[in-house]
Formats: C-alpha cells, structure tokens, sequence
C-alpha cells in the first residue's frame, strides 16, 4: 500500500526495497524462531516460503523499475 502511494518512480523504487529489507528481516526471525522452538518449526516453514515468495515477487518489481 505504501508503495501504491509513492509520490514518483524514483519513491516507489525505493519503498520496495524497503519492502525487500523487511522481508528478509522477516525470514531472519523466522529462522530465529524456529530454531528456538521445535514445536513452531512447522509454521514458521509455512512463513518462511510465503515470505520468500514476497521476496520474489518484490525483486521482480525491483527489476522491473530498473529497467
């Protein structure tokens, strides 16, 4: 939504790298968590690939606006 919003091309860009930079910090945790608790391993997998594929999504977004 915040990127949605941005006030130029050059804003947007750089929302989504900070969107990036979130994600990553978010499958940081992720990884965190599940190695200090096993019996959150599971769900914390689950996570981790939806936000992998926010990191996907978000480079493909990234790439697009360099172009």
């Amino acid at each position: 939504m915040e990127a949605n919003q941005a006030s130029s091309k050059k804003d947007f860009k750089n929302k989504i790298r900070i969107c990036q930079k979130e994600v990553n910090e978010t499958k940081h945790w992720l990884r965190m968590i599940a190695k200090a608790r096993e019996e959150e391993k599971d769900v914390c997998k689950k996570l981790w690939r939806e936000a992998h594929e926010l990191t996907l999504i978000f480079a493909k977004i990234s790439k697009t606006c360099s172009a």
